[in-house]
Formats: structure tokens, sequence, C-alpha cells
């Protein structure tokens, strides 16, 4: 049990996540404690009569069951000064909790979704690789590796995206539709066979969006098309062939630079979708194992074989796709170093384009939170070494690594990687997570982001809920105006 309290509302957040990732099994709560404050200031003799500096100062006390670990005392100088005062106190207490705790974190005291945009802005700005490192590493304490990984990754990202024209933008589709749900998943998600009746209905919708895209963007550059879930590939040839010839009536697809479907689920692949997809201009798939070993597939609810994972990849080939991502995840329930290295060889033997590589990260909303109860957090095996058997086997296929993404309670503090080959890099990966241009994002339960002049972006949400979204599309619709037209 951690107890953290704190003078006030401020670095509640960073704080939680810090001590979440050095003790993620710990349950952890903060209290506000306004006296807290002057119990330090009289702790450390450095107190004085109530003045208008208190309402710059904060305090912290941190501890664990019982034992007290540290009190943090910071006065905030000015508002420019507060980040640094923020990475400061980071700091203080990464050294506390890892000496206490005799444990290190790849990443330090990062606990953003996006490291290496922070090293991208950094090589913008000037900054040599080499001093790009070093302000990471004595800024956040990121490891050497991962400063290398960080480095590496957005030197490939600035090439990359200077192909990209200012006016463009980027379209996702979201299929809320799955065979089943994976014990790990807590995206927006519907039965298939429950829903199979209603699929139509959501695709006027989702053409109704589409619609209003076209006449939003008649004056942009569509540059990158991405389906994803869900699990697209639950919808029939006849509902692809619906989509895709709506796409192309509408929108101006002559500049696209990459059209990827998620397929996901191999159970869920047929030859005759996989026509369809080619021969509507479909240039990317994913074809996703998550691991290679048949008891875990059960054990999380992915109704398929590894054999059904083989065919569906070579089933893709055949019918002529040549840039293929496959997935994986390491620390699924009850997987050890010999899986991760037995799901890596067999896909080394099918040979895919790009391959990504998920720590997993523990959703609440996820019916995994339910299996770690019984199985212990110990049953999750993500480690510095099992990270090393993935990215051993992907430089052993070719790839090398172009986008890099970390969630909220990542397992082992670890990230998500993306390796591929040379000129297969998923393009929508990088557009989306470094923000550098408008997406919009059609379906249920998706968000679609426009970007600013200035750089920043504002979102507009879709309903989660499909009935929801479909009786209210013209709602839908309407927020999407309001974002871009208005």
């Amino acid at each position: 049990m951690v107890r953290i309290e704190i003078s006030r509302e401020v670095f509640r957040n960073d704080l939680y996540a810090l001590v979440k990732a050095f003790l993620p099994a710990e349950e952890i709560s903060i209290k506000v404690v306004p006296e807290l404050l002057e119990q330090i200031l009289l702790d450390t003799g450095l107190f004085t009569e109530p003045g208008e500096h208190d309402a710059k100062r904060y305090a912290y006390r941190l501890f664990f069951n019982d034992e007290r670990l540290a009190s943090f005392l910071l006065v905030d100088v000015s508002d420019t000064e507060r980040v640094d005062m923020k990475n400061r106190l980071k700091r203080d207490l990464y050294h506390v909790l890892s000496k206490r705790f005799e444990k290190e974190l790849p990443w330090g005291t990062l606990n953003g979704i996006r490291p290496t945009n922070m090293a991208k802005k950094c090589l913008e700005s000037g900054l040599s690789a080499d001093e790009t490192k070093e302000y990471m590493r004595s800024t956040y304490l990121v490891s050497d590796e991962k400063n290398d990984l960080a480095v590496d990754i957005a030197e490939r990202e600035i090439r990359i995206l200077s192909g990209f024209r200012h006016n463009g933008y980027s379209l996702y589709i979201g299929i809320p539709f799955c065979p089943t749900t994976c014990l790990y998943c807590s995206f927006t998600s519907y039965p298939i066979g429950a829903w199979a009746s209603r699929v139509d209905q959501y695709l006027d919708c989702v053409e109704k969006e589409i619609r209003f895209t076209a006449e939003a963007f008649k004056d942009q550059t569509l540059d990158t098309i991405y389906v994803g879930g869900g699990t697209p590939t639950t919808l029939t040839p006849d509902q692809f062939e619906r989509l895709f010839t709506c796409l192309e009536k509408e929108l101006d697809l002559s500049h696209l630079k990459e059209f990827t479907v998620e397929s996901g689920r191999p159970d869920s692949i047929t030859i005759e979708k996989l026509r369809v997809m080619k021969k509507h201009g479909v240039t990317r798939l994913s074809v996703n194992p998550q691991t290679m070993k048949d008891e875990t597939l059960k054990l999380i609810g992915r109704h398929h074989s590894v054999d059904d994972v083989r065919r569906a990849f070579v089933d893709a080939r055949e019918v002529g796709f040549d840039n293929i991502n496959m997935d994986m995840i390491l620390g699924l329930p009850g997987e050890t170093d010999d899986d991760v290295r037995n799901t890596v060889e067999e896909i080394k033997k099918l040979g895919p384009d790009d391959l990504t590589v998920h720590s997993l990260a523990i959703k609440r909303a996820s019916r995994l939170a339910e299996v770690i109860d019984k199985m212990g957090y110990d049953c999750i095996h993500t480690t510095d070494n099992t990270m090393k058997i993935a990215e051993q086997g992907a430089k052993d296929m070719g790839l090398v690594p172009y986008y890099l993404y970390r969630q909220k309670n990542i397992s082992g503090n670890f990230e998500n990687t993306g390796y591929s080959r040379p000129g297969k890099e998923g393009l929508y990966n990088i557009l989306m997570m470094e923000e550098v241009q408008s997406i919009v994002a059609i379906g249920a339960g998706t968000v679609t982001k426009r970007l600013l002049d200035d750089g920043n972006t504002v979102r507009c949400d879709t309903h989660k809920d499909v009935e929801l979204y479909m009786n209210e599309i013209d709602e839908m619709v309407a927020r999407k105006r309001k974002l871009f037209m208005d």
C-alpha cells in the first residue's frame, strides 16, 4: 500500500504515474492534507509566519505501508519555471523509489505516450543527436538504450514527415465489431454475431460521414486512410465493396500514399475479402497473431489457432499484398521468455514487412484485470530480456524501428515499437502519433483531431455506443461541421 499526501492538487497525476511505474501491483492512495505544508516547514526548521509566499509552496509526503519514504517541499518561483519544478520533483522522487526498491525505469521519469516527440522537437530546434540524448538523460533520467531508440526513431520520422504537404489530412474509419472481445482489449467493440443484421445500418452512417468529409476537405489532400476497429474484417466482402466504392466515389484518392486495413483477427480473413481489398487499392494489411502459442490464444479469448495465422498470412501474400504488418504482445498472462522466442521465430518464418511489438497495457475496462487478480501480477512477464528477444527478431528480418508510443499502465514501463522494412513504414501511425496534420475519424468511438495553425489540436469525439451513434448520426456530423467549417 502506497500513501501519498499532498498539500494542494498540484502534480498529483505525475506523482501517481511515477509511483505506479515502480510499484504496479500496489494500491496507491492520494490525499490532500492542507496542513502538510506547515508540518514539513516545522520539521525542517523553515517555518515562518503565514504570508503571501505560501500560495506558491507545495508539500508532499510519501509512505510505503507505514514507512515514510520521503518528504518534499517546493517553491514555485514563477509560472515559467513550473515545468522545471515538476521535473525536479519527479527526479527526486525517482531517486528515492529507485534506491528503496532497487529498480530502474528504462524511460526514467517520462510517463507521456510520445517520448520520441520530445526527441524530435530537440532535433528540430537545432540540437545534435548527442545533445538531445544528454537533455533526455539529465532532465528525465532516460536510459542510454532508450535514448538511442528515441533519437533513432525521431531522426527517421523527420525524414519521413518531410514528404507530406502542409494541407494534407488523414482519414480513420472505425469498424467496432469483433468476432470476440480479447482479454486485454478496452477498445469499443461489439460481437459481430449479435450485430450482423445491423452492420449495413452502421455503414449508412459511415457513408454520411464520408460525404461530409468530401465536402469539408475538398481543397485538401488526402494522404492516408486507415480502417481500424474492432475488427474491420468482420465486414462481408459485399460490405467491403460498398465501403470502398463510397470512398472512391466521394473522395479524391489520387494522392493517397497509404491505404491500410487492420485485418487483425485471422479467423475473420478470407480470400474473398482480401481480393476485394486488393481490387480497391488497399496497400497495407495487419494480420495480428499477438502470440504464436495456441494455449495463450485460448486464454486471451482469440478463437483462432496459430495455423489460422499462417493461413491468413499466406493467403494475403498470394493475393498480392507486399506490405503486411504483424502484431505481437509481450507480457501476456503466463508467457515466458521461451514463449516470446517461439513467437518471434514463427513470425520470422512468415517474413512480414512490419512488426509491431506491444508491451501489455493493463486497462481497467478490460477483463485482464480479473485474470491478474486470480493469477497474481507475476503472471505478467515483460522484461528487458523479452524486449531484446523481439528487437533482435525484428533486426534478423531486416526491420528497423520507425514509430514508438507508450500507454498508461504499460507493463514493465516499456513501450510499443513499430519496426519495418525501409519504405514499408506505417505512415498513418506516424502522422496520427506526431499530430502533424488533421485526422478525420469516422465511426462510433472515434476521435477526430483538427490541427490548428499554432500547432495545437482540438478534438471531437463520437459516441462510443453504436446504437447511440447511429441514432444521433446527424449530431455527430454537426460536431465535425462545427469543428472544421464554422
